[in-house]
């Protein structure tokens, strides 16, 4: 019988989780792609007869959400749709055993650090030189670019380091190198990602070398935005901020995780700062950056969280205007320090402190966004859809912040295009602009 040749092996990669996730799947694609297969991204359809999953396992839901989209492929290797089922990411090296024993339809599983494994079982050799070439699978105009990976901080609620293992930073020339190798493909936006920013080159040059990067990346052509996620607020290297004020490329927005901001839950939680410390240092960032976008994470539900920890950090939160916040619930980690703890808080009432939390920052929101109205900025527009365009300024990052919709009126705008606009409505998670006349 003939052997199904490489050429006629098709693949859907579908990619769950976080951004660091994404830019994994892109370096397997774009192994794939240069060894010959037809690989798309993020959608099955008949004829794709290969399926990998990189999952996510950083909380509950993320967890149930990689196990249905595992078992819903595993259906369809039964039903005879699909030939062959791999499973990578942080679930499946957090629960390989598990997932072999009770998912035997996967052809196997592998971990975060097991690329080369996974190619290898597709006849694919690991190439270190295509490290600077990405398939992209976002819009061709912007990227993220993980700069280091793993994690060395011990909050007690998290679990990457588990998955992702220790921190790990790539050197500056590498990821320069990556970074004009991104630009010549088009990219104008590079979205600078890790566990922990801040940590950027400790290992490697025994010095913090995130505000060295910036310098380097700054200088990159065709290079016009970098963005900054995700910095950690305890030993803060307040050098960042004046490489932030001295590189003109670097969006004045910086995602800065607290978490909290009852000094009982923090010191539970391990985050090595006060609430105090906290505000003195946000005082500082936007005294040194006065048009700074901050945007943070907070959790709810934390064992032990009572109502006034709770009560205070929706205080803080009002006190402190974030520009861009986002709110998710505790999740009760097994291999985590918190995991002795005892998970009392119901799921409904973590629900119900998100919401309410999320309806203070809504309020924050459209008040910031109603000032802006009548103000000019750009954006860079990301698509077309249902007869607008639809893009962000530099105070927004992708997937995750306010977008700006422009009422197609026969403009001749193309995603990756900076377009000069006015605001003319707000609303608390999106603007509305018409173009400048002189774009």
């Amino acid at each position: 019988m003939k052997t199904k040749s490489l050429q006629e092996d098709k693949i859907s990669i579908i990619t769950l989780g976080c951004s660091k996730n994404v830019v994994d799947s892109e370096h397997i694609m774009t192994h794939l792609s240069k060894h010959g297969y037809d690989v798309v991204h993020d959608k099955w359809h008949k004829g794709r007869n290969i399926v990998i999953i990189n999952t996510c396992g950083f909380v509950e839901k993320a967890k149930e959400e990689s196990i249905n989209t595992i078992l819903e492929f595993a259906e369809a290797k039964n039903a005879g749709k699909i030939e062959k089922l791999y499973v990578s990411g942080c679930l499946s090296a957090r629960y390989k055993e598990v997932l072999e024993k009770e998912i035997p339809e996967v052809d196997a599983f592998f971990g975060t650090n097991d690329v080369k494994f996974l190619l290898k079982a597709l006849k694919v050799d690991y190439r270190k030189e295509l490290l600077g070439e990405r398939l992209l699978s976002t819009p061709k105009h912007y990227a993220y670019l993980k700069i280091s990976e793993g994690c060395n901080r011990t909050c007690s609620f998290c679990a990457i380091p588990l998955m992702r293992g220790k921190h790990i930073s790539k050197s500056i020339e590498e990821v320069v190198a990556e970074a004009q190798a991104l630009a010549d493909q088009g990219v104008s936006e590079i979205v600078l990602i890790a566990q922990e920013l801040t940590y950027y080159g400790l290992d490697v040059y025994r010095k913090r070398k995130l505000p060295d990067l910036l310098y380097r990346l700054n200088d990159v052509t065709g290079i016009k935005w970098i963005r900054l996620h995700y910095a950690y607020p305890a030993q803060f290297p307040l050098e960042l901020l004046d490489a932030m004020t001295a590189c003109e490329k670097v969006c004045k927005y910086l995602d800065m995780p607290l978490q909290h901001a009852s000094d009982k839950v923090l010191l539970s939680m391990r985050r090595n700062i006060s609430q105090e410390e906290m505000r003195s240092l946000i005082n500082l960032i936007r005294e040194k950056i006065p048009d700074i976008t901050l945007r943070t994470t907070m959790l709810v539900g934390y064992p032990g969280e009572e109502e006034e920890d709770f009560d205070m950090l929706c205080r803080f939160v009002e006190e402190m205007q974030f520009d861009r916040m986002g709110v998710f619930t505790y999740s009760h980690e097994e291999g985590t320090r918190a995991y002795v703890l005892t998970d009392n808080i119901p799921q409904s009432e973590k629900e119900r402190r998100a919401s309410f939390l999320m309806d203070i920052q809504e309020h924050i929101s459209l008040n910031k966004n109603l000032k802006k109205i009548g103000q000019a900025t750009t954006v860079l527009i990301d698509k077309k859809e249902s007869g607008f365009f639809i893009g962000r300024t530099e105070a927004d990052s992708p997937e995750v912040d306010n977008e700006v919709l422009i009422k197609d009126k026969g403009y001749n705008f193309n995603p990756g295009d900076f377009v000069q606009v006015k605001i003319i409505d707000a609303e608390a998670f999106d603007l509305h602009a018409e173009p400048l006349s002189d774009n």
